[in-house]
């Protein structure tokens, strides 16, 4: 493992595999744009003891860590305290090391989704109709912030139904949320999040195209060099936008960053030059 320079503070990203992590990239933009004095890995995980390669990274001196997968409920396992946040969650990708040896634990990936949506792109999700596709660990994330913004109603569809409503369950206090199944779907929305994994499998959720009108905004968690199958599909019904999750990558990676310095980086640059090296 290389040294950290004297002057610098450790922070990293584990998971497994790691090495396709853009977040080490993301961050050292981010040092390099607020002068913050930090150094920032890539850690691969232990997939048997998270804990043994958690411990190790901490005698090295680091002081916090972003958590991807197959790692989020083993960091939310082993934190010793909870943002609201993370809890609703009941997973967590940021873990601060404090002084007294806690660690606080917090899921940035719904704050950074939102983000994006409504700074980034401009599209307000208050008062409007939102339907949210998947009910797994990556959409749970999100609800929470989600939900923050007021929509009139939040409609989960997933292919197990009894999961959809679960989640649509747990969440019910902090809003007006439907849980159904793809294929009972109904009317149309001013917001679709895409949160399954289906694009990365060149496949759509069954769900129908009456979803979408010419106001609608549709958004796809995942990302890659061309548009996603889901995002294509909503274009060619006429969708006003499409997004895909490359600015909400940028955007949970600059939270964990203020959660750890204090100090917000300029995100535009860094997703601006990320684009442009997947387009290359």
């Amino acid at each position: 493992m290389a040294e950290t320079p004297a002057n610098k503070d450790l922070y990293a990203v584990i998971g497994s595999p790691i090495k396709h992590s853009k977040s080490p990239w993301i961050h050292g933009q981010f040092a390099e744009i607020t002068g913050e004095p930090v150094e920032y890995r890539a850690v691969l995980g232990n997939e048997q003891d998270f804990a043994g390669s958690v411990e190790a990274f901490r005698s090295e001196g680091g002081q916090g860590l972003n958590v991807t997968v197959p790692f989020k409920q083993d960091a939310f396992d082993y934190a010793s305290e909870f943002s609201e946040r993370a809890k609703r969650a009941g997973a967590v990708n940021t873990l601060v090391f404090r002084e007294d040896g806690s660690v606080f634990a917090e899921n940035t990936d719904g704050v950074g989704i939102v983000r994006d949506i409504t700074v980034n792109y401009e599209v307000a999700i208050s008062g409007k109709r939102v339907l949210v596709l998947g009910a797994g660990g990556a959409v749970r994330g999100i609800l929470e912030p989600l939900l923050a913004e007021k929509p009139q109603e939040v409609v989960i569809a997933n292919r197990t139904v009894s999961k959809a409503v679960q989640l649509a369950d747990d969440f019910s206090d902090l809003g007006c949320l439907v849980g159904v199944g793809f294929a009972d779907v109904e009317g149309s929305f001013d917001l679709i999040i895409n949160g399954t994994s289906a694009s990365l499998a060149g496949e759509l959720p069954p769900i129908p195209s009456s979803v979408i009108t010419p106001s609608s905004v549709c958004y796809d968690m995942m990302y890659g060099a061309e548009m996603t199958v889901f995002n294509q599909w909503a274009q060619q019904l006429g969708a006003a936008e499409v997004i895909d999750g490359l600015g909400m990558l940028v955007e949970q990676a600059a939270e964990s960053f203020f959660i750890w310095r204090g100090v917000r980086p300029d995100t535009q640059p860094v997703l601006q030059a990320l684009r442009a090296s997947l387009a290359n």
